[in-house]
């Protein structure tokens, strides 16, 4: 690598905002010895022309020895950022490769077939005459054989130990707050009627520890073994069968990853089992499904990701503790640098407005969310001809706001998704006029609401993690509690970033959970600093007396400057209130605060 190279590696014709002095301190970072870099770049910041500044900087095939690896990946857990980067004029040199499915066969009989179940995986010895033009393959050739590839973070792990993509010299991360919980989750194992093909011909036993786990997992391995091999033998495959195929596949792996994992008296990796119950239809079955969770999976990262490079960027707006990222992700603090990129734009444009309304533990719901659904219709009446996001936590939250707000008479400017049809929902809302207002459930990351696309936002409930989940249970019982606040408040910092994208964009984000006053409290340590202005002048807004029927028209075109004139007013009242609230509603344990089981 030659960080010597970040500037002139960078893509735009001109810097903006802090860009040139962050490539500074990351060309020094590296220039010091050091194996991997956090970039710390909130909002606005630019993170994909960083990035691709740092790719750069790779050692080319000209100047690497046959051995040394040579040029970058770049790589993003969001599907959304990775098309972000496809379609930028600046980052066309990032050869993107996707998965197959993402791909569609050319053959003539073949136009709607996907190529992970084309001819050519469906028929043994299958010559394909087209191949040199398919789609999947070509993209993959470019980006084998270009300086830098650019893939999802799914698709990179899985192409670990791959001929095609090698151990390089540089990989940049985007969005690399999350890296540890992503690496548990595609190490985790379903095992049940979706995710095992013959799951109603398995006898499943009531698993009570975890050497069973382990001897139930050797004995299904070497059941898909068989399974798979009998497939192998055929000529050809039906689209059903190839699919059948290629996931005992990739069962087998897993099941195999995680038996020489736990048989590794070095490996320290935790492992633990969840059971359902079996279902009542199930005769053969002690026990139901089955999910074997990773603790810490510093083995497989360091297979997956830290074996593919030399050199590392990992960029996020939200790593908020260096040390503890470090533990998390199997990395030596000694050898990682954390750069801090300023935030360029105004506070006063990225308001944070106190609307709590009381908690949303699940005892204190049903007596909460009426409440919050009148403070929304109130936050309508203050934005009548803008639109808005709802940030309702979960299926069940939104089900219910929505049907208050339409017995409140706003029915007709709310929208709503499901879980199949939440992307088409989403771009339907963004690409519509007006002033609709969508009530989202985990959409706190990677959504660009840039200019009038939404001005205002709600965060009905404090993103605390799921207590019911073993990995969360565990942690907690151990006492970490400074991850589990963390982990919340990085959900919240990166949900504030929704509404706002450049230095002369404006946006409002309005707080209804009195949770999240109590979180920045105990998290306030690990709060970058331009997120601490935005909670230290937080305020009460002067929201207008609950009438519906001006949420739906235009009666006071002068209601959208209320709120940030009432910002500018009581910035010092909002922060005293919240000291009041913080006292009155905290108890000595921090189990206070521990939240429902149900998502």
């Amino acid at each position: 690598m030659n960080p010597d190279r970040i500037f002139e590696a960078f893509p735009a014709p001109s810097y903006r905002g802090n860009q040139e002095s962050a490539l500074q301190d990351i060309r020094d970072a590296f220039a010091a010895g050091n194996d991997v870099v956090l970039v710390r770049a909130p909002t606005g910041s630019g993170k994909s022309l960083l990035a691709r500044a740092v790719a750069g900087c790779a050692r080319t095939v000209d100047e690497a020895e046959p051995s040394e690896g040579s040029g970058a990946y770049y790589t993003t857990p969001q599907v959304s950022q990775l098309d972000d980067v496809a379609s930028d004029d600046l980052l066309a040199d990032l050869n993107v490769i996707r998965g197959k499915s993402n791909y569609t066969c050319i053959l003539p009989d073949e136009r709607n077939t996907p190529v992970n179940q084309a001819p050519c995986v469906r028929e043994r010895g299958y010559d394909c005459s087209v191949k040199h033009r398919c789609p999947y393959f070509s993209d993959r050739a470019i980006a084998s054989n270009r300086e830098i590839a650019a893939m999802t973070l799914a698709y990179f792990m899985q192409t670990a130990g791959s001929e095609v993509f090698r151990t390089r010299d540089v990989v940049v991360v985007d969005e690399a707050h999350g890296l540890a919980e992503w690496a548990e989750m595609y190490a985790t194992i379903q095992l049940g009627p979706r995710t095992v093909p013959f799951w109603d011909d398995l006898r499943v036993p009531e698993i009570d520890d975890l050497e069973r786990a382990v001897r139930y997992a050797e004995n299904l391995e070497q059941t898909c073994t068989r399974r798979k091999d009998d497939l192998l033998s055929q000529e050809s495959l039906s689209p059903a069968e190839v699919r059948e195929r290629d996931r005992l596949q990739e069962l087998i792996g897993e099941l195999d990853w995680f038996v020489s994992d736990y048989r590794d008296p070095q490996s320290p990796t935790t492992w633990l089992v969840d059971q359902s119950e079996p279902s009542s239809d199930d005769e053969k079955k002690e026990g139901g499904s089955l999910t074997i969770k990773p603790m810490n999976p510093e083995k497989y990262l360091q297979h997956t990701v830290w074996d593919r490079g030399n050199k590392f960027a990992l960029l996020s707006a939200t790593i908020l503790n260096k040390d503890a990222f470090c533990r998390q992700v199997g990395l030596n603090p000694d050898n990682v640098a954390l750069v801090d990129v300023g935030h360029t734009f105004p506070v006063e444009n990225r308001p944070l407005y106190d609307v709590t309304q009381g908690k949303m533990t699940y005892e204190h719901r049903d007596e909460t969310i009426p409440k919050i659904a009148r403070t929304i219709v109130r936050i309508m009446q203050n934005h009548p001809d803008e639109k808005g996001l709802v940030h309702a936590h979960s299926y069940a939250i939104q089900e219910r706001l929505a049907d208050l707000l339409r017995d409140f008479g706003v029915g007709d400017r709310i929208r709503t998704h499901d879980r199949d049809n939440r992307d088409a929902d989403l771009e339907a809302w963004k690409a519509s006029d007006g002033s609709d207002v969508f009530l989202s459930v985990k959409m706190e990351e990677a959504l660009d609401l840039k200019g009038d696309l939404c001005r205002f936002q709600v965060l009905c409930k404090a993103p605390f993690l799921n207590t019911g989940d073993s990995r969360v249970a565990h942690r907690l019982e151990e006492g970490q509690w400074a991850w589990y606040y963390r982990t919340a408040l990085r959900t919240v910092i990166q949900a504030c970033g929704r509404v706002i994208r450049a230095p002369d964009d404006h946006g409002a984000t309005y707080l209804a959970d009195s949770s999240l006053l109590d979180l920045f409290d105990r998290a306030r340590t690990d709060m970058p600093d331009w997120f601490e202005q935005q909670v230290d002048r937080m305020s009460r807004p002067e929201l207008p007396a609950f009438e519906p029927q001006t949420a739906m028209s235009n009666t006071d075109p002068g209601t959208n400057d209320r709120s940030t004139t009432s910002d500018a007013n009581t910035s010092q009242s909002g922060r005293s209130r919240r000291s009041s609230s913080r006292s009155s509603g905290s108890k000595s344990s921090p189990l206070a605060d521990v939240w429902d089981t149900d998502g």
